[in-house]
């Protein structure tokens, strides 16, 4: 599940088409099923329930993290998956283990669903204190995007035209999505090499996720600098998943100490902001 945009002026929007936007599984611009809700609308935050909310939170990496975050976060934490059976027996699993999650299913591919979420949450906490996007925004709150140092990687691979343009400070959104657009096409003509693209579209991909965070914290320090709203990328190692299977270097456990780590900076830290964070440091762009 993925959980993509987050604007300043929203309490936070839900995307469900992997077209609406530069990447898949990261945070994206606008799109026709996104849902939102306008500033006046919305609930007052509770004083006193904290939320945090961890998206395909079923297995793997979303697993440990909602484990940790039950462990260690003052608040409730949220489960979510597609797969209700299957994200019943995870909470489960942890309530075995003492701990207290909630449950809440979620589909990407069906709006109702969508907003369902969103239903429930401004009902029963007024927004979101915490998210972390493994597949919100408002008073100093975390909003963790899992990447990958493969997008790193991709960024070193580029030409140095790309690179200049990935770096920019003033690259907007639709910047991006006209860059990721471009790789697709070259890709398709045969001619990405040429272009001074690499080999890798997963990591390409770990590049978009990573260079929007890095433009949607910019434009949070713009506009909501006061809020203290925190949006970083993080890369949680090679990490034994259904993805990289047993060549994996990391347990699940492992992978997610990073964006635990990001997703319960203290209420007054100011830092990092738009980085991407890898073994709890902040890595070089």
């Amino acid at each position: 599940m993925r959980l993509r945009h987050c604007r300043p002026d929203l309490n936070f929007r839900c995307c469900t088409r992997p077209s609406c936007g530069p990447t898949r599984g990261s945070v994206c611009p606008p799109g026709p099923l996104c849902t939102e809700v306008p500033r006046a609308a919305r609930p007052a935050m509770s004083p006193t329930k904290r939320v945090a909310l961890v998206t395909g939170a079923n297995k793997g990496i979303g697993f440990a993290i909602t484990r940790e975050l039950c462990r260690q976060f003052s608040g409730d934490v949220v489960l979510t998956a597609r797969d209700e059976p299957r994200g019943r027996a995870a909470v489960q699993q942890l309530q075995a283990e003492g701990l207290s999650p909630r449950f809440h299913p979620l589909d990407i591919d069906d709006p109702q669903s969508v907003r369902a979420l969103r239903d429930f949450l401004l009902k029963e906490y007024g927004g979101l204190n915490v998210l972390v996007n493994n597949a919100g925004i408002a008073f100093k709150r975390r909003v963790v995007n899992i990447s990958s140092f493969q997008g790193s990687k991709a960024l070193e691979d580029c030409s140095e035209d790309l690179q200049e343009k990935f770096r920019c400070d003033t690259l907007t959104e639709q910047d991006l999505v006209d860059l990721m657009k471009k790789f697709v096409e070259d890709t398709k003509n045969e001619m990405h090499e040429r272009e001074g693209w690499p080999n890798s579209a997963y990591g390409v991909s770990k590049l978009g996720v990573t260079v929007l965070s890095r433009i949607l914290a910019r434009r949070l320090d713009e506009k909501r600098k006061a809020d203290r709203i925190l949006l970083n990328a993080c890369c949680p190692g090679w990490v034994k998943t259904d993805m990289a299977g047993d060549q994996g270097s990391r347990t699940v456990e492992e992978g997610a100490e990073t964006p635990v780590y990001l997703a319960l900076l203290p209420p007054d830290a100011t830092e990092p902001q738009g980085q991407l964070v890898r073994d709890k440091v902040v890595q070089t762009w």
